[in-house]
């Protein structure tokens, strides 16, 4: 490995790419048979988390990484280890906020605890107009008497018609549901299962082991394994790519990093172009190339952090859900394509489940690529995403320079 002026290692990009491709699990082997829990466990070693959202245009966000790494499972076994219980099978994932909403392991959650400390001091509170204390306790106690129950039910045991906010556009939400988003950030409310996408609330001794929840970690010992984890996850990133991983701060994260450094496990390393110093994994491996087709959710970790996207892949990419329609440029909900390691263009798709279409409003390449293969690799993939979500047509709109040579992929031959 080349050593720059300053003495540290130096990279080029296309090797710090593989680095962090390696280290999503873009280099590993697709499974050969039908995907199990020990399956989708293993993309948990490697992403850490799953991030959480509540737009729905394809298939939710934390079944898209899954996916584009194994290919095509069965969504009810993710379902069943975030929020199904039972003695035989136990809950392997929790949710909380972790990069925003997020599944993450079980035993992940103490490393939390300090930002439940925090928050009991108000993230949530800010939605709705006054902080009711008492409102607190009373849900704890129908939650307690009731179990697992959405805001609403717990309003309906309480007798109450709470107003909403209307100061948030998109989260106005009533008193009763801002506590228990207030108690669920805090610690004291989990979230056994989702039904419809809504959450249930209970309380998070009864939804988590006892040895999870007692566990104490103190605050720099937490702050140091997430950022440790973090760089699992990437393999190779900056200061900052680290610290967003789980959302930290500088303050947290610079001592963290200094002290992973003097153990060992981190290396403080160059990367052609990066204006940053780069903490490389030691234990992370830098496969020799990169092979294969992934369709890339939004809220992937790969890229969910933009700026390490624009700085991995040349590749500048904005969501566009809360832009106006006429001032999108590339749709609504839009799908970057990896391809042999490169990200080389981007979808816009639907997922009409009425009709049984997976739709396709607009296909962009990327400057520079071969767009007949580009297409032809995107036309397989857009096949195995419309079969794992048991779609049985694809359409193809006309906006973007990929579109046409996509749709000539996509339509039928003739036979000869």
């Amino acid at each position: 490995m080349p050593i720059s002026s300053n003495g540290s290692a130096a990279l080029t990009v296309a090797a710090a790419r593989r680095i962090a491709l390696g280290a999503q699990g873009f280099a590993t082997a697709r499974p050969s048979g039908a995907p199990t829990r020990r399956t989708l466990a293993k993309v948990l070693d490697n992403t850490k988390l799953l991030q959480i959202d509540s737009v729905s245009a394809v298939v939710r966000a934390h079944y898209a990484p899954v996916f584009s790494r194994i290919g095509a499972y069965d969504r009810a076994l993710l379902d069943e280890m975030s929020w199904s219980d039972s003695a035989r099978r136990p809950r392997k994932l929790v949710e909380y906020w972790a990069h925003e909403a997020a599944l993450l392991p079980v035993d992940d959650w103490p490393l939390m605890r300090w930002r439940m400390v925090k928050y009991r001091h108000g993230r949530w509170a800010g939605l709705g107009r006054h902080r009711d204390e008492k409102l607190a306790d009373e849900v704890l106690s129908v939650v307690r008497e009731f179990g697992p129950s959405t805001a609403g039910e717990i309003e309906k045991h309480l007798e109450l018609d709470r107003p909403r906010a209307k100061d948030n556009w998109g989260w106005n939400y009533s008193e009763t549901k801002v506590v228990c988003e207030q108690l669920f950030a805090s610690g004291a409310l989990s979230v056994p299962k989702r039904v419809g996408f809504q959450r249930h609330y209970d309380l998070t001794e009864r939804v988590l082991p006892a040895e999870v929840c007692e566990r104490e970690l103190d605050e720099a010992d937490a702050i140091r394994e997430l950022v440790r984890r973090a760089a699992s996850a990437h393999g190779i990133g900056t200061e900052t790519d680290l610290r967003d991983y789980y959302r930290l701060t500088r303050v947290q994260t610079e001592p963290a990093i200094a002290d992973l450094i003097a153990s060992g496990e981190l290396e403080q390393v160059t990367v052609e172009g990066w204006d940053k110093p780069a903490y490389l994994h030691t234990a992370a491996r830098a496969p020799r190339r990169i092979t294969g087709a992934a369709l890339l959710c939004p809220f992937d970790p790969l890229i969910f952090f933009r700026a390490r996207t624009e700085r991995l892949f040349d590749f500048h990419y904005r969501i566009e859900i809360y832009t106006p329609e006429h001032k999108r440029v590339h749709g609504y909900y839009v799908f970057p394509f990896l391809l042999d390691g490169e990200i080389v263009g981007r979808v816009d798709l639907r997922a009409d489940r009425t009709t049984g279409v997976l739709r396709v409003p607009g296909a962009f390449s990327e400057p520079g690529r071969d767009a007949t293969y580009v297409a032809s690799e995107l036309a397989a993939a857009l096949r195995e995403m419309a079969d794992w979500l048991e779609l049985d047509t694809l359409e193809v709109g006309e906006r973007g320079d990929l579109a046409p040579a996509l749709l000539r992929e996509l339509s039928p031959r003739p036979r000869v």
